[in-house]
């Protein structure tokens, strides 16, 4: 009775703080938006960069329409959210909010008007960015063009459409403090770590989540399924054929190819484009800090050797899998075509190895382009070539024949959601590996 005791006190008290937290945010003043001509350029310039870091642009801009100004879904598994519009007009962006309201949303995920926002905005990482840096970025969205564009309204399930009941969200797992740096290391890999907690929200897809959607710490960075694709585990036992070293990630992190884990494609790929063209000291820093939290005694020559010593073996005629792979596929991935048709040794494939197979339905689907106007390794997408049973025996053979690992489970009902149901068609996916 005791223990009943306690715990019937322990949920009352917390449900009395989050009502009093759900009550309690208040509204802030509007401001006249700031004169972009009057703003300072060096600080503007700084903060494209940081949200160019943060990708911001990726969810906040609806596919085919003006940057930053909302309107793109974003499937979760509580139902789907939109993209705000964060352009500086003053009644459907947030021209009429000061530097301190930007900051409070930044930091404990308040909108102007006190509305609890949903932490798919991933304040519970900018929560460990630097004051200056939350300015720059506000001072650059200011200087954008203001687009008048209401987003529209959320799409979850009950409760969870609820908003009060996110301040009971905060509660268990909002922690409002900066980053205060890693112990015993160099300004390179703690200005990496700084990035990757905090602006660049790595964890936001590759950690995974427990029921409520909140990350679970003790998994950081441990592959996860979001918006119907895998993001690999990019820390610890990560699923590569051979390791991951600083340069490979900063060649790989700016949308260029590497021989050994292919190029950034679907999802990932605008992340990779951003990468490219912000400061390299910033791509450098989050390298070198990815670095230290890979552990892979994978690699060696002699290994690598041994991983592409199946590759150019002749396919058993009487398996599908291995017939299509023969016609659709060998030529690019075996022969010597042409520079940009060049394509990755499969038995280096991550998408072989991670333990769901979608990323590598979705590539076959879709294909690997260059960003647009940029050069770059190409692949041509087979949707509507493969029929749903081809799909399965391709990839079924590709996971036995390049990977010493088990078959995947449900291979099937992995085929049937993205052909049946349309989600390779779509862009606006989550981050995937080669």
């Amino acid at each position: 009775m005791k223990i009943l005791y306690g715990v019937v006190v322990a949920v009352l008290v917390l449900v009395a703080a989050a009502v009093a937290y759900a009550v309690s945010p208040r509204a802030l003043e509007t401001v006249e938006r700031p004169d972009s001509e009057g703003l300072d350029q060096e600080t503007v310039a700084r903060g494209e960069e940081l949200a160019m870091i943060g990708n911001c642009a990726d969810c906040h801009t609806a596919e085919g329409g003006e940057p930053y100004a909302g309107g793109r879904a974003i499937p979760t598994p509580l139902g789907t959210l939109y993209g705000t519009n964060i352009t500086p007009d003053e009644e459907t962006g947030i021209g009429a909010w000061s530097a301190e309201a930007f900051q409070r949303a930044m930091y404990r995920g308040l909108d102007r008007e006190g509305n609890h926002l949903y932490p798919a905005f991933p304040y519970h990482h900018f929560t460990k960015a630097a004051e200056e840096d939350i300015e720059a970025i506000y001072t650059y969205l200011m200087s954008l063009e203001p687009v008048r564009n209401e987003a529209p309204a959320h799409e979850l399930t009950f409760p969870f459409n609820i908003r009060p009941l996110l301040a009971g969200w905060k509660l268990l797992y909002l922690e409002n403090e900066r980053f205060a740096g890693l112990p015993d290391t160099d300004e390179q890999v703690n200005r990496g770590a700084y990035l990757v907690q905090g602006l660049a929200h790595c964890g936001g897809c590759h950690t995974p989540r427990n029921a409520l959607q909140a990350e679970i710490e003790d998994e950081f960075l441990q592959g996860e399924v979001t918006e119907n694709w895998y993001a690999p585990a990019i820390a610890g036992e990560v699923p590569a054929a051979t390791s991951w070293d600083k340069e490979q990630l900063n060649t790989y992190l700016t949308g260029q190819w590497t021989e050994r884990h292919g190029v950034a494609v679907g999802p990932m790929a605008p992340v990779a484009h951003n990468l490219s063209r912000v400061p390299g000291e910033d791509v450098a820093a989050i390298s070198a800090y990815m670095a230290t939290l890979i552990e892979s005694d994978t690699g060696a020559e002699a290994e690598a050797e041994e991983i592409t010593a199946a590759v150019g073996e002749e396919p058993a005629g009487d398996n599908p899998g291995a017939v299509i792979y023969a016609s659709a596929c060998a030529g690019c991935h075996e022969g010597e075509p042409a520079r940009f048709a060049a394509g990755l040794q499969l038995a280096y494939s991550t998408s072989l190895r991670i333990p769901d197979p979608r990323n590598l339905i979705h590539i076959i689907e879709q294909g690997v382009q260059p960003p647009e106007g940029r050069p770059g390794p190409y692949m041509p997408g087979f949707e509507g070539a493969l029929t749903q049973e081809q799909m399965v025996a391709l990839t079924s053979y590709l996971r036995e024949r390049f990977t010493d690992l088990d078959p995947w489970e449900d291979l099937e009902g992995a085929a049937t959601e993205i052909m049946g149901s349309g989600a390779a068609h779509t862009a606006e996916a989550s981050h995937t590996e080669e």
